[in-house]
């Protein structure tokens, strides 16, 4: 079976790393399929929201497989198969559209995250919009523990979206932190039991899913874009992505059926 499976129902892409056996940790035929799925997920219009999880209840995602990913890239072991290939001939292509960083995708992605989450598997949780943790869950970045850094976007995201000591914390002890302290320090926003989690995440995947996608891409777009800009040229980027917005079909029909007491009916254009 595939290392990472990709659904489509109802207008929301399911992402789910598959490899349960190995705590889920990303294998190079992991990394080349993720890549190819944002990218469909970016180009198909049909769907507005992505659910990212991983199988079993053990582990969400337990970083790079140290016996298979991590060798390729320093060279202690050399391609042999298809996914190595494809992997190599755009390593790092490859790498920052799988992990998001950078690559510009403004639809919301859901995290459905069931238990341990670390190195890799927080990194890629820091591309994600909405993220609910089941309670047994855990996260950490283990990477200078092992002489490494933790350059899958961590060092960049993770200040910028929890208050700067905890962040350093995490980054350079190297110790793992509780779902509830996830919770309390922001980086998650709920804790559900573990029979909840998915439910849960579809059920915000399917709030999300109703509203209305030009608008939610340019709440997504404004945010990332105008991350550590001076006020000026965020308020310019501000203006340039709402006049988008307000002169399109969507924009007229949301107040149109609120006017007509209806569900509105939103096209993406």
């Amino acid at each position: 079976m595939a290392d990472l499976l990709y659904e489509k129902r109802d207008g929301i892409a399911i992402l789910t790393l598959n490899r349960p056996e190995r705590r889920n940790a990303f294998s190079p035929e992991t990394m080349v399929r993720l890549a190819e799925s944002w990218k469909d997920f970016r180009d198909d219009d049909s769907l507005r929201v992505a659910v990212l999880t991983g199988a079993g209840n053990e582990a969400f995602c337990a970083g790079g497989d140290l016996e298979k990913l991590m060798p390729l890239f320093t060279g202690v072991r050399k391609p042999e198969d298809e996914w190595d290939r494809r992997l190599m001939a755009d390593v790092a292509g490859v790498m920052s559209t799988a992990l998001l960083r950078p690559f510009e995708l403004y639809k919301p992605i859901v995290a459905a995250i069931n238990g341990v989450a670390v190195a890799g598997g927080t990194e890629i949780l820091q591309s994600t919009d909405i993220r609910i943790a089941s309670s047994d869950a855990s996260f950490g970045l283990s990477e200078a523990r092992r002489g490494l850094v933790p350059g899958g976007g961590s060092m960049v995201r993770l200040p910028r979206q929890i208050p700067y000591c905890k962040a350093m914390e995490i980054l350079m002890t190297g110790d793992r932190i509780s779902a509830e302290e996830a919770h309390r320090i922001g980086f998650v926003n709920e804790v559900v039991p573990p029979d909840r989690l998915m439910p849960r995440a579809m059920e915000l995947a399917e709030r999300l899913a109703k509203n209305a996608p030009l608008a939610l891409r340019a709440i997504k777009e404004v945010a990332i874009r105008t991350s550590g800009l001076p006020l000026d040229e965020a308020y310019r980027i501000e203006h340039e992505v709402s006049a988008t917005v307000m002169a399109s079909e969507d924009a007229r029909e949301g107040p149109r059926a609120f006017m007509e007491k209806r569900e509105p009916r939103f096209e993406g254009r």
